[in-house]
């Protein structure tokens, strides 16, 4: 396995999509993290993956997209009740039909947002189009489907959709990264 390269290209795929949100204005060029967040994701990556490996012939784009979605609810979480959303299982975040309509309960019922607003349907165009983004960059690279490499490609493009996920909830929350003197 090379894992420079699986780095190298999961750092080219966060900076294609932190350049794609920075264009939507829903990033500002900076990917908004959280130690307490990543580390979420290494709980709920496992379950996500199982759900998300067989969706990806059919629907290649969802399989990675819906990563974001799980990524916003933590950061809504994280902000909060972290306490209360660390205890969550990783089935809370399904909607009525599980995995499938995953990115409508987060966005519905977590972020109690309108589906039908103007700021749910940008999110979601943004998503997509981040989805998008790392399906084809995957493409480009000519992985063997189905072989270890691809596992760990997909595996290492959910997390960037999950970091991103996050970073836009950590911003529509108000956080952004100052500069602090420390020693003044």
């Amino acid at each position: 396995m090379d894992i420079q390269y699986l780095v190298r290209l999961e750092e080219k795929m966060q900076d294609e999509v932190l350049r794609l949100c920075t264009s939507r204005n829903a990033l500002k060029g900076v990917l908004l993290s959280t130690e307490d967040i990543d580390e979420q994701w290494k709980i709920l990556a496992p379950e996500y993956m199982g759900d998300a490996v067989p969706e990806i012939a059919k629907y290649p784009t969802v399989s990675v997209s819906w990563a974001a979605y799980l990524g916003l609810a933590v950061a809504y979480g994280w902000d909060a009740d972290w306490e209360t959303f660390l205890k969550m299982p990783y089935q809370s975040y399904y909607g009525e039909q599980g995995f499938d309509d995953m990115d409508e309960h987060i966005v519905r019922d977590l972020l109690r947002m309108p589906l039908d607003s103007r700021t749910a349907k940008e999110l979601e165009e943004t998503i997509r189009q981040c989805g998008e983004k790392l399906v084809a960059l995957i493409r480009f690279e000519q992985i063997p489907p189905q072989s270890e490499m691809a596992f760990h490609v997909f595996s290492r493009a959910c997390r960037v959709m999950f970091r991103t996920g996050a970073a836009i909830q950590l911003k529509r929350m108000g956080y952004n990264f100052e500069k602090v003197n420390v020693g003044n």
